[in-house]
């Protein structure tokens, strides 16, 4: 197995794992382009939850954490999984933080 199809499994179990136990949680995987998403959509009383709790995508061989809004810290859940921490990118930060923080490492 190639690497980006070992890390699209690795996404893939990931995001399962994460919405296993939520029936308002909905997974769009998009295999063609590398997008991966967990969307929450429903109802809790009067009150709408819909919106996207985590968006991953692979992009030039590496795995892109575009957005989280859990408490979860993706890239530690990731690097236990197996993907190598330079392979990692924290897309929902700007670039310039990005080089700041690797310039750091």
């Amino acid at each position: 197995m190639d690497r980006v199809d070992e890390y699209r499994q690795i996404v893939r179990e990931f995001l399962q794992e994460f919405a296993t136990d939520d029936p308002e949680a909905q997974l769009i995987f998009d295999f063609e382009r590398n997008h991966y998403l967990v969307m929450h959509v429903g109802w809790r009383g009067d009150y709408r939850i819909y919106g996207c709790a985590m968006q991953l995508d692979i992009i030039d061989g590496k795995v892109w954490i575009q957005h989280n809004s859990t408490e979860i810290v993706i890239d530690q859940k990731l690097i236990q999984r197996g993907i190598p921490k330079q392979d990692i990118v924290l897309g929902f930060r700007s670039p310039s933080i990005r080089e700041r923080l690797a310039a750091a490492s």
